[in-house]
């Protein structure tokens, strides 16, 4: 065993990415709280839009009644109008040959303006029952209501029947409608009409409470004493005789236009108004009935003079209330906007995951067997010695467990271990380990502390044989890894070969996710990308190289964190050919803590990022260079970045979906993105030969450890948008990964 003298122990001075991500530490706490920001906006959007949404369609009725012991006489007997003064309710009727115009469930953006336009030509007043989310969606069809001279009233915010409701729940309907329509209009008004009512004898014991609280806060309660029945869609002859009162009686009258197909309606509108003018009837609105029996102020009919009376409900929004109005509906703007981007991008996105998954089953399969074919051949067997180099930088933990099972090497090797100034006597155990082991072909360089890519040129300058072969201080070989990885340099156009890197502490919940990723996620990967020509990585913990081709491209580059991503795109530059060998398996020790596995994948994830910006030239170069520049590259981008950064969708939609949509559908349509995704894996742990059962962990990685993935490369995204830079992240090792023979699969 040959050892190199270490340099002095004095504190080296930091390197250039070690100035930069001091300056830059303190600005990752604003990055995270930024990436939690933006989390907490997108869920609260999609909160909003899914309860403006989220109202009763059509006009299903809810319950036939269930008593009216506790309701006065005078009120199932009375006029359509309830009014609450001193504690007293009192009704008030329709005069005779007068019809008060309601309509529910508006506004709706096709039919209510139609609604409008044929009022306006026959200059007739109406009421509109509005209901708040959809006023808050369609402010400005509101405003062109008020500013014609119609009277407007609440029909709660989400068309629920206040029933069976909370006095909580029955405030917050009746203030969201009122801020929706200070947002909208710039009034507040004083009419209710309760979804699901009709005539006063239908009010109930379950139902009158909820009037009489609201009374008592100034609410005049709306009923009708005529239903056109339009929700039904009888025709339009029906809807105008419906609509008609008997004789000469006057009547509230009942229409709608929205929470359906309205296009009768709209069709038996003009009809009606022409035949009750014919009839000797005049129009007017709720506020108008009221004023008649209290003012006894006459209206003639269709005479739109005196709008501050036709429009006396109405209170003018001031202070806050006007302000959170108008804060309402910018909301529900951004909402309306945004939802429906997120909408397409959800298309896009699921397009996107499904078609990868296609993509690596077809050409996993087809490099799975092109490459088990009897014929198959790199060229001549390798047989010749080669170096394999281990970084090593405070792996006390570890060192031994690799330096074992190096010892068992089927293949001719020298191991140079490069201890990067490491402070827990790493350099010390590795030399009692290879003197334990009777192995002479180990020497130990102590440098100062410099980083994994200076310890790693250290190791390629001093290596003895033209490939040189890295892994991790934390790494445990099979005795045949080595003779399967050289083999394919036996083709002189391969430079370099990445390796199948495999999970050993792989029996914790997050080493079995981290297992499943690893032969999925990566491995499924490599031999797509193999097939390509078009490799994007070669692990850090399984690597083999050509000497001459690492020299050549001025070896492992500083300018990333991620020097194993750089040098393989810098491979590709110097057109150089990369190749996955699966047969040559490492073990290697996956973080195992949450905060551990989020400190590696942001430096990994960020550090693709550099390595492909540090490289964006090869979109132009020709060749092998070009081949990974406009196939390799937006490969990773699309599939490694964007995607991923994306995937959240399916599950805020899925959650969505559960919440406002239907929950057994969503949960379908979950299920079956899952058992795509179960096909995709089963197949890849076929292909490497590994157990099933560590398939049951998938849905709970789906449900957990995949939101931290996408959290991880959100707040990459934004650490790189916003110019950051990041440190060298070592993580605590266990040193629990043992020689291959002890690892169970």
């Amino acid at each position: 065993m040959t050892t190199t003298t270490p340099s002095r122990g004095r504190r080296r001075a930091p390197t250039r990415i070690e100035r930069a991500a001091g300056k830059a530490a303190a600005l990752q706490k604003p990055r995270v709280i930024l990436a939690l920001l933006l989390l907490l906006g997108l869920t609260s959007v999609m909160l909003l839009d899914g309860y403006l949404r989220a109202e009763v369609g059509g006009d299903q009725r809810v319950r036939d009644g269930a008593g009216s012991s506790e309701v006065p006489d005078k009120i199932i007997n009375g006029g359509p109008i309830i009014s609450f003064r001193g504690g007293r309710a009192t009704t008030t009727s329709v005069p005779s040959k007068t019809i008060a115009l309601t309509f529910d469930d508006g506004p709706n953006p096709t039919y209510t303006p139609q609604v409008l336009k044929i009022l306006e030509k026959y200059d007739v007043p109406a009421t509109f029952f509005l209901v708040g989310s959809m006023v808050s969606r369609y402010p400005g069809i509101v405003k062109d209501m008020v500013d014609q001279g119609n009277e407007v009233g609440i029909h709660t915010f989400t068309h629920v029947d206040l029933s069976y409701q909370s006095d909580a729940r029955i405030r917050r309907e009746m203030t969201q409608t009122q801020l929706a329509l200070a947002g909208a209009a710039g009034i507040t008004t004083t009419l209710f009409r309760a979804p699901y009512s009709s005539e006063t004898d239908a009010i109930d014991d379950y139902s009158w409470p909820v009037y009489e609280k609201l009374g008592e806060e100034g609410y005049t309660s709306v009923f009708v004493d005529t239903d056109s029945d339009d929700w039904k869609k009888p025709g339009v002859s029906k809807i105008v005789k419906w609509a008609t009162p008997s004789g000469t009686s006057g009547a509230s009258v009942l229409m709608h236009d929205a929470g359906g197909d309205r296009e009768q309606t709209i069709k038996a509108l003009p009809e009606y108004i022409e035949k009750m003018r014919a009839k000797g009837y005049t129009f007017t609105t709720i506020s108008g009935v009221i004023e008649a029996q209290n003012a006894a102020a006459q209206f003639p009919g269709g005479n739109r003079n005196g709008t501050d009376r036709l429009q006396a409900a109405h209170r003018e929004a001031t202070g806050a209330t006007l302000y959170e109005g108008k804060a309402l509906v910018a909301a529900v703007a951004v909402a309306e906007y945004t939802v429906p981007t997120l909408s397409v991008g959800l298309v896009i996105v699921g397009v996107a995951v499904i078609g990868r998954f296609g993509m690596m089953l077809i050409l996993a399969r087809r490099h799975h067997r092109l490459r088990n074919k009897r014929r198959f051949s790199w060229g001549p067997t390798v047989t010749r010695p080669v170096t394999v180099i281990v970084p090593a930088y405070n792996e006390k933990e570890c060192i031994a467990n690799t330096l074992e099972s190096l010892a068992r090497s089927t293949h001719p090797i020298e191991v140079i271990v490069v201890d990067d100034g490491s402070s827990d006597g790493t350099s010390e155990i590795a030399r009692e380990a290879a003197r334990s082991l009777g192995m002479t072909n180990v020497r130990v360089i102590r440098q100062e502390n410099a980083g994994k890519p200076a310890a790693l040129n250290n190791g390629v300058r001093s290596a003895s044989h033209d490939i040189v072969v890295m892994m991790d201080g934390d790494t445990v070989f099979e005795p045949d890894t080595v003779r399967q990885l050289v083999q394919p340099f036996a083709d002189p156009e391969v430079g370099a070969v990445a390796g199948n890197a495999k999970v050993g502490n792989r029996d914790t919940v997050i080493g079995a996710w981290q297992h499943i990723e690893y032969v999925m996620g990566f491995n499924l990967d490599r031999r797509m990308y193999d097939l390509l020509r078009c490799m994007p990585t070669i692990p850090g913990a399984i690597g083999a190289f050509r000497r001459e081709a690492v020299l050549q491209v001025g070896g492992m580059s500083e300018d990333t964190l991620a020097e194993d991503t750089d040098i393989t795109i810098a491979m590709h530059r110097a057109g150089r050919r990369v190749v996955y060998q699966e047969h040559a398996r490492a073990w290697t020790e996956a973080p195992g803590s949450l905060k551990q596995l989020w400190s590696q994948r942001y430096r990994w994830s960020y550090g693709t990022m550099q390595a492909l910006w540090k490289h964006r030239g090869s979109l132009t170069d020709k060749g092998p260079s070009g081949r990974f520049g406009r196939v390799g590259m937006p490969l990773v981008v699309i599939f490694q970045i964007v995607t991923p950064v994306f995937a959240p969708l399916i599950d805020v939609f899925t959650a969505y979906s559960m919440i406002f949509v239907g929950f057994r559908a969503a949960l379908c349509a979950w299920l079956a993105v899952l058992g795509i995704q179960l096909v995709c894996a089963a197949y890849a742990f076929r292909l490497d030969k590994e157990k099933y059962r560590y398939l049951l962990m998938m849905p709970l990685q789906q449900l957990a450890y995949r939101q931290m993935m996408y959290l991880v490369l959100i707040h990459s995204c934004i650490t790189a948008l916003t110019g950051g830079r990041l440190r060298w992240q070592k993580l605590k090792r266990t040193g629990e990964v043992g020689t291959p023979a002890g690892v169970g699969r």
